[in-house]
């Protein structure tokens, strides 16, 4: 599923210098440019407002470099205009100004991405960033970003299970992590409440598990485990979905293909950490062989679940992950789903919701997503809503009989099977953009993977360890 980072032009020879300016620095900027350039923005109104860009040329017409304008948005951001409003098969570097160097590199990159590998046509050339130009952990995250947006945009005919899990084991292969792939009858014995969910499909579910050490680890390094809700495409099942609601649905699997991204920088920048990553492979479909309403599943960790709706399946699919996960008593437990309609009724869709057990950790997962620009906020594991999940027939259902507070009832569901003691934080994603918008293109979207990339980097830190130590 790699392709080559759109943006990047790895010749740097005849780069151009691109400012990036907000509306403060606008009299500034100018004034260092030549007399001439400067009329010229002065001359089409230049003010700094986002997106907006003026090519600068010499005395011979020749294009010599551009402003492009920041508005108040984020670097990473504002950058993100940069690619597709300059000069197609040109190549910037980027000017030193009030912003990181990292996220303007970044937001050019990302906003350089386009999925049209799958068109007849070769798709227009786009405005490059010269390599040399480009931070190393810039161009880590762009990378994984990318890589994200690529499975999650990849029609579920040419992603099912299968290539899913292939993907995953690819990426570990090139990183030297251990890979484990469950399929087949193993499935089933080893994970059985995804095999259920993947039952009534003709393409079987399907699990991997990555463990990687990093090189700066030693044997105390804390252990990072990763679950992610890789249903390729969710029909409903049996409580099926209308149809528009399924014109998006080859996007269920983006919580694994995040923390598949999450992953892949992780090791990419060889972090002092210890990783697992399991991710749970499935199509949630309809035949004779598929769950039903009211039928009661088996689970990892010995609890027996009622299934009150078919279309609440994400959180089959992770239960036996995490039981699994948890098993390994690791110092963090991070789970990403597109798991409730009820998450984006309550925050929209570029505000992904945060549930954790363990304040230290969900407040560096805060704080990491308002540092990068990549914001989640908290919603309550509320325990009186516990009863909710009750069941006459087994030890709790999957859904709630009340239509209220979805999103909170499926966290709690899933902290059913997270023992005391283990940190532990969920979060509910949309990972799509609606429409495109600078450095977010339609499409598929690796939302909180930045955040939760900032924050696994400062808890894992030998810094924090010897802090967290001595508290």
């Amino acid at each position: 599923m790699m392709r080559e980072l759109a943006g990047l032009a790895m010749n740097d020879v005849a780069a151009l210098p691109l400012y990036g300016v907000r509306p403060e620095r606008v009299a500034a900027v100018l004034d260092g440019l030549p007399p001439g350039q400067a009329a010229l923005a002065r001359l089409q109104d230049f003010a700094g407002q986002a997106g907006a860009v003026v090519l600068l040329t010499g005395g011979d017409g020749a294009l010599q470099g551009a402003v492009l304008g920041l508005g108040s948005a984020p670097a990473v951001h504002g950058f993100g205009a940069a690619a597709g409003a300059l000069p197609s098969g040109t190549v910037w570097r980027i000017v030193d100004g009030d912003f990181s160097g990292e996220d303007a590199a970044l937001g050019f990159l990302l906003g350089a991405y386009r999925f049209e590998h799958l068109k007849t046509r070769a798709p227009k050339p786009r405005a490059q960033l010269a390599a040399a130009q480009v931070p190393a952990r810039a161009m880590v995250i762009a990378s994984a970003v990318c890589a994200v947006r690529d499975l999650i945009n990849t029609p579920a005919n040419l992603l099912g299970p299968a290539e899913l899990a292939q993907a995953a084991m690819d990426m570990g292969v090139r990183f030297g992590a251990h890979t484990t792939h469950v399929y087949g009858a193993a499935v089933a014995e080893r994970y059985p409440a995804l095999a259920a969910v993947g039952a009534g499909s003709e393409r079987g579910a399907e699990a991997v598990l990555l463990t990687w050490h990093g090189s700066r680890a030693d044997a105390d390094a804390p252990l990072l485990s990763l679950c992610g809700k890789g249903v390729c495409f969710d029909t409903g099942g049996y409580d099926l979905k209308p149809g528009a609601a399924m014109l998006r649905m080859k996007k269920d699997m983006g919580g694994a293909a995040i923390l598949l991204g999450l992953a892949q920088a992780v090791m990419a920048l060889d972090l002092p950490l210890r990783l697992q990553l399991r991710i749970g492979c499935v199509e949630n479909s309809i035949s004779g062989h598929a769950m039903r309403p009211s039928d009661v599943l088996q689970t990892v960790a010995g609890l027996s679940v009622e299934v009150g709706n078919t279309d609440a399946e994400g959180r089959l699919v992770l239960c036996d992950l995490l039981a699994e996960a948890a098993s390994e008593t690791p110092d963090f437990l991070i789970d990403a789903a597109t798991l409730t309609g009820a998450a984006r009724v309550a925050l929209g869709p570029d505000l992904p919701a945060l549930f954790c057990n363990d304040e230290r950790l969900a407040q560096s997962i805060l704080a990491a997503g308002q540092s990068v620009n990549d914001p989640l906020w908290r919603l309550p594991l509320f325990e009186g809503y516990t009863a909710w999940l009750d069941s006459p027939v087994a030890d709790l259902n999957t859904v709630s009989a009340k239509p209220m507070a979805g999103a909170i009832v499926a966290a709690l569901f899933l902290k059913r099977f997270i023992p005391s003691g283990i940190a532990w934080a969920h979060v509910d994603v949309y990972a799509w953009n609606d429409s495109s918008r600078p450095g977010r293109p339609e499409g598929g979207e690796a939302q909180s993977l930045r955040a939760l990339l900032a924050a696994v980097e400062m808890l894992g830190s030998p810094a924090n360890r010897l802090q967290s130590r001595d508290d």
